[in-house]
Protein backbone atom coordinates (compact mmCIF):
# COMPACT_ATOMS: atom_id res chain seq x y z
CA UNK A 1 0.00 0.00 0.00
CA UNK A 2 1.22 3.51 -0.82
CA UNK A 3 2.04 5.73 2.15
CA UNK A 4 -0.53 8.36 1.17
CA UNK A 5 -3.32 5.77 1.03
CA UNK A 6 -2.91 4.35 4.54
CA UNK A 7 -4.69 5.36 7.72
CA UNK A 8 -1.60 4.63 9.82
CA UNK A 9 1.87 5.20 8.38
CA UNK A 10 5.07 4.02 10.04
CA UNK A 11 8.16 6.02 9.05
CA UNK A 12 11.29 4.06 9.95
CA UNK A 13 14.74 5.48 10.63
CA UNK A 14 18.22 4.80 11.81
CA UNK A 15 18.14 7.02 14.84
CA UNK A 16 21.42 8.84 14.19
CA UNK A 17 20.95 9.52 10.47
CA UNK A 18 19.97 13.17 9.83
CA UNK A 19 18.89 12.34 6.28
CA UNK A 20 16.29 9.92 7.59
CA UNK A 21 14.81 12.57 9.88
CA UNK A 22 14.80 15.15 7.10
CA UNK A 23 12.85 12.72 4.93
CA UNK A 24 10.42 11.98 7.77
CA UNK A 25 9.77 15.71 8.11
CA UNK A 26 9.16 16.01 4.36
CA UNK A 27 6.68 13.14 4.40
CA UNK A 28 4.88 14.45 7.48
CA UNK A 29 4.50 17.81 5.72
CA UNK A 30 3.03 16.01 2.69
CA UNK A 31 0.73 13.67 4.64
CA UNK A 32 -0.41 16.24 7.22
CA UNK A 33 -1.39 13.61 9.80
CA UNK A 34 -3.95 14.39 12.48
CA UNK A 35 -1.70 12.66 15.02
CA UNK A 36 2.02 11.97 15.37
CA UNK A 37 3.24 9.05 17.49
CA UNK A 38 6.86 9.12 18.64
CA UNK A 39 8.76 6.06 19.84
CA UNK A 40 11.11 8.51 21.59
CA UNK A 41 8.51 10.04 23.93
CA UNK A 42 6.60 8.68 26.89
CA UNK A 43 2.94 9.60 27.20
CA UNK A 44 3.88 12.00 29.99
CA UNK A 45 6.46 13.76 27.79
CA UNK A 46 4.03 13.98 24.88
CA UNK A 47 1.54 15.78 27.11
CA UNK A 48 4.11 18.57 27.60
CA UNK A 49 4.11 19.50 23.91
CA UNK A 50 2.08 22.71 23.63
CA UNK A 51 1.47 24.93 20.59
CA UNK A 52 3.64 27.66 22.11
CA UNK A 53 6.58 25.28 22.64
CA UNK A 54 6.31 23.53 19.32
CA UNK A 55 8.04 26.19 17.24
CA UNK A 56 10.89 26.75 19.69
CA UNK A 57 13.37 23.90 19.39
CA UNK A 58 15.40 24.80 22.49
CA UNK A 59 12.36 25.30 24.71
CA UNK A 60 10.70 22.12 23.50
CA UNK A 61 13.85 20.08 24.04
CA UNK A 62 14.10 21.50 27.56
CA UNK A 63 10.47 20.69 28.34
CA UNK A 64 10.94 17.13 27.10
CA UNK A 65 14.18 16.59 29.02
CA UNK A 66 15.66 15.49 25.70
CA UNK A 67 19.28 16.06 26.70
CA UNK A 68 18.98 13.30 29.30
CA UNK A 69 16.93 10.93 27.14
CA UNK A 70 19.75 9.14 25.33
CA UNK A 71 18.28 9.93 21.89
CA UNK A 72 20.34 11.74 19.21
CA UNK A 73 20.43 15.52 18.79
CA UNK A 74 16.94 17.03 19.04
CA UNK A 75 17.76 19.32 16.09
CA UNK A 76 17.20 16.29 13.85
CA UNK A 77 13.74 15.59 15.29
CA UNK A 78 12.38 19.11 15.76
CA UNK A 79 11.39 19.67 12.08
CA UNK A 80 9.07 16.66 12.35
CA UNK A 81 7.14 18.37 15.16
CA UNK A 82 6.66 21.51 13.07
CA UNK A 83 5.89 19.78 9.75
CA UNK A 84 2.28 19.14 10.82
CA UNK A 85 1.66 21.86 13.42
CA UNK A 86 -1.93 20.83 14.15
CA UNK A 87 -1.16 17.13 14.70
CA UNK A 88 -1.75 15.80 18.21
CA UNK A 89 1.45 14.38 19.71
CA UNK A 90 1.47 10.91 21.28
CA UNK A 91 4.28 9.12 23.10
CA UNK A 92 4.75 5.36 22.80
CA UNK A 93 8.00 4.83 24.64
CA UNK A 94 7.94 1.93 27.08
CA UNK A 95 10.13 2.82 30.07
CA UNK A 96 13.18 0.59 30.33
CA UNK A 97 12.23 -0.62 33.79
CA UNK A 98 8.81 -1.73 32.59
CA UNK A 99 10.25 -3.55 29.59
CA UNK A 100 12.84 -5.31 31.71
CA UNK A 101 10.08 -6.79 33.85
CA UNK A 102 10.11 -9.64 31.32
CA UNK A 103 13.04 -11.00 33.29
CA UNK A 104 10.52 -12.30 35.79
CA UNK A 105 7.24 -12.40 33.85
CA UNK A 106 5.89 -13.21 30.41
CA UNK A 107 5.34 -10.49 27.79
CA UNK A 108 1.59 -10.87 28.24
CA UNK A 109 1.83 -10.39 32.00
CA UNK A 110 3.98 -7.29 31.58
CA UNK A 111 1.80 -5.74 28.87
CA UNK A 112 -1.51 -6.26 30.61
CA UNK A 113 -5.05 -7.14 29.64
CA UNK A 114 -4.78 -6.09 25.98
CA UNK A 115 -1.79 -8.39 25.35
CA UNK A 116 -3.85 -10.88 23.37
CA UNK A 117 -4.82 -8.24 20.81
CA UNK A 118 -1.15 -8.05 19.82
CA UNK A 119 -0.32 -11.75 20.01
CA UNK A 120 1.79 -11.40 23.16
CA UNK A 121 -0.05 -14.30 24.78
CA UNK A 122 1.41 -16.67 22.18
CA UNK A 123 5.01 -17.75 21.51
CA UNK A 124 6.59 -16.71 18.24
CA UNK A 125 6.95 -19.32 15.49
CA UNK A 126 10.28 -21.12 16.09
CA UNK A 127 11.89 -19.82 12.89
CA UNK A 128 10.99 -16.22 13.72
CA UNK A 129 12.16 -16.62 17.31
CA UNK A 130 15.52 -17.91 16.10
CA UNK A 131 15.85 -15.13 13.50
CA UNK A 132 15.05 -12.46 16.06
CA UNK A 133 17.52 -13.88 18.57
CA UNK A 134 20.19 -13.84 15.86
CA UNK A 135 19.45 -10.17 15.12
CA UNK A 136 19.80 -9.34 18.82
CA UNK A 137 23.07 -11.27 18.99
CA UNK A 138 24.49 -9.39 16.02
CA UNK A 139 23.20 -6.01 17.21
CA UNK A 140 25.02 -6.50 20.52
CA UNK A 141 28.24 -7.73 18.83
CA UNK A 142 28.16 -11.18 20.47
CA UNK A 143 28.45 -9.49 23.88
CA UNK A 144 25.22 -10.91 25.33
CA UNK A 145 25.06 -14.30 27.04
CA UNK A 146 22.92 -16.64 24.90
CA UNK A 147 20.35 -17.02 27.67
CA UNK A 148 19.65 -13.26 27.52
CA UNK A 149 18.64 -13.31 23.87
CA UNK A 150 15.05 -14.52 24.43
CA UNK A 151 14.53 -11.69 26.94
CA UNK A 152 15.81 -9.14 24.42
CA UNK A 153 13.36 -10.49 21.84
CA UNK A 154 10.54 -10.20 24.37
CA UNK A 155 11.47 -6.58 25.05
CA UNK A 156 11.33 -5.89 21.31
CA UNK A 157 7.90 -7.52 21.12
CA UNK A 158 6.67 -5.36 24.00
CA UNK A 159 7.89 -2.19 22.33
CA UNK A 160 6.31 -3.21 19.01
CA UNK A 161 3.01 -3.83 20.77
CA UNK A 162 3.11 -0.51 22.62
CA UNK A 163 3.71 1.35 19.35
CA UNK A 164 0.81 -0.47 17.70
CA UNK A 165 -1.45 0.17 20.68
CA UNK A 166 -0.73 3.90 20.84
CA UNK A 167 -1.10 4.27 17.07
CA UNK A 168 -4.51 2.60 17.28
CA UNK A 169 -5.46 4.82 20.20
CA UNK A 170 -4.55 7.90 18.14
CA UNK A 171 -6.55 6.58 15.17
CA UNK A 172 -9.59 5.80 17.34
CA UNK A 173 -9.53 9.25 18.89
CA UNK A 174 -8.77 11.37 15.83
CA UNK A 175 -9.13 9.28 12.68
CA UNK A 176 -6.39 9.21 10.10
CA UNK A 177 -3.85 9.63 8.89
CA UNK A 178 -1.68 8.83 11.89
CA UNK A 179 2.10 8.86 11.42
CA UNK A 180 4.43 6.86 13.67
CA UNK A 181 8.08 7.91 13.99
CA UNK A 182 10.20 4.91 14.98
CA UNK A 183 13.27 2.83 14.26
CA UNK A 184 13.40 0.57 11.23
CA UNK A 185 13.25 -2.54 13.41
CA UNK A 186 9.91 -1.53 14.88
CA UNK A 187 8.59 -0.32 11.50
CA UNK A 188 9.12 -3.56 9.58
CA UNK A 189 5.85 -4.80 8.14
CA UNK A 190 6.52 -8.52 8.50
CA UNK A 191 6.79 -8.75 12.29
CA UNK A 192 7.11 -5.25 13.76
CA UNK A 193 4.47 -2.83 14.99
CA UNK A 194 2.65 -2.62 11.61
CA UNK A 195 2.09 -6.38 11.67
CA UNK A 196 0.75 -6.24 15.23
CA UNK A 197 -1.56 -3.35 14.36
CA UNK A 198 -2.94 -5.32 11.43
CA UNK A 199 -3.41 -8.32 13.73
CA UNK A 200 -5.31 -6.24 16.29
CA UNK A 201 -7.35 -4.14 13.85
CA UNK A 202 -7.42 -5.60 10.32
CA UNK A 203 -9.90 -2.92 9.27
CA UNK A 204 -7.25 -0.21 9.64
CA UNK A 205 -5.02 0.27 6.59
CA UNK A 206 -1.30 0.41 7.37
CA UNK A 207 1.85 1.23 5.40
CA UNK A 208 5.50 1.22 6.45
CA UNK A 209 8.61 2.96 5.14
CA UNK A 210 12.08 1.58 5.80
CA UNK A 211 15.11 3.83 5.38
CA UNK A 212 18.54 2.51 4.53
CA UNK A 213 21.88 4.08 3.73
CA UNK A 214 23.55 4.33 0.32
CA UNK A 215 26.04 1.52 -0.17
CA UNK A 216 24.93 -0.38 2.94
CA UNK A 217 21.79 -2.04 1.68
CA UNK A 218 18.20 -1.96 2.81
CA UNK A 219 17.19 -2.40 6.43
CA UNK A 220 16.30 -5.91 7.60
CA UNK A 221 12.71 -6.97 7.03
CA UNK A 222 9.81 -6.21 4.71
CA UNK A 223 8.42 -2.72 4.11
CA UNK A 224 5.83 -1.20 1.81
CA UNK A 225 8.39 1.35 0.62
CA UNK A 226 12.16 1.64 0.86
CA UNK A 227 14.35 4.73 0.54
CA UNK A 228 17.97 5.52 1.32
CA UNK A 229 20.02 8.49 2.47
CA UNK A 230 23.73 9.22 2.72
CA UNK A 231 25.45 6.98 5.29
CA UNK A 232 26.63 8.09 8.71
CA UNK A 233 30.19 7.34 9.80
CA UNK A 234 29.79 5.44 13.05
CA UNK A 235 33.32 4.09 13.32
CA UNK A 236 33.42 0.61 14.81
CA UNK A 237 29.93 -0.03 16.25
CA UNK A 238 31.28 -2.92 18.33
CA UNK A 239 34.08 -0.96 20.01
CA UNK A 240 31.89 -0.07 22.99
CA UNK A 241 31.29 -3.76 23.64
CA UNK A 242 35.00 -4.62 23.80
CA UNK A 243 36.57 -5.00 27.23
CA UNK A 244 39.55 -2.74 28.02
CA UNK A 245 42.99 -4.38 27.93
CA UNK A 246 43.83 -6.16 31.14
CA UNK A 247 40.21 -6.95 32.00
Amino acid sequence: MALDEAQVVFLGEQHDNPGHHARQAELVAELQPVALVFEMLTAEQAARVTPDLRGDAAALAEALGWADSGWPDFAMYHPIFTAAPEAVIYGAQMPREEARAVRDASPAEVFGQSAGFYGLDQPLPPEQQAAREELQRAAHCDALPPDMLPMMVNIQRLRDARLAEVALEAWAEHGGPVVVITGNGHARADWGAPALLRFAAPEVSVAALGQGETGRGAPEGRFDALEESAPVDRGDPCAEFEAPEGN
